[in-house]
């Protein structure tokens, strides 16, 4: 079956760096969308970027800049270089893709931006 295990979340101070890492199996990875979204509490889970299996990129508004979605096909894995990180980028990251029409989840990894 498809899984998800991210990794690399953590308490960072404001304007330091993190870097979060998604490992797919039981996809064909490299021919798949894959995506970072984010959940803070008491706020609706959004999209903060994705990629396509092409290399395409797609970023929310508020990460432009600053963060960088990336994957390396032969490992199975999907990145997130979060750089200059503020207070409001605290939340639940979660990898995402889709696979015969179903959303697929990992179990999340947090990061806390906090001084």
């Amino acid at each position: 079956q498809v899984q998800l295990v991210e990794s690399g979340g953590g308490l960072v101070q404001p304007g330091g760096s993190l870097r979060l890492s998604c490992v797919a199996s039981g996809i064909i990875f490299s021919g798949f969308k894959m995506g970072w979204y984010r959940q803070a509490p008491g706020k609706q889970r959004e999209l903060v970027a994705d990629i396509t299996s092409g290399g395409s990129t797609k970023y929310t508004d508020s990460v432009k800049g600053r963060f960088t979605i990336s994957r390396d096909n032969a490992k199975n894995t999907v990145y997130l270089q979060m750089n200059s990180l503020e207070p409001e980028d605290t939340a639940v990251y979660l990898c995402n893709t889709v696979f015969l029409t179903r959303n697929y989840w990992g179990q999340g990894t947090q990061v806390t931006v906090s001084s």
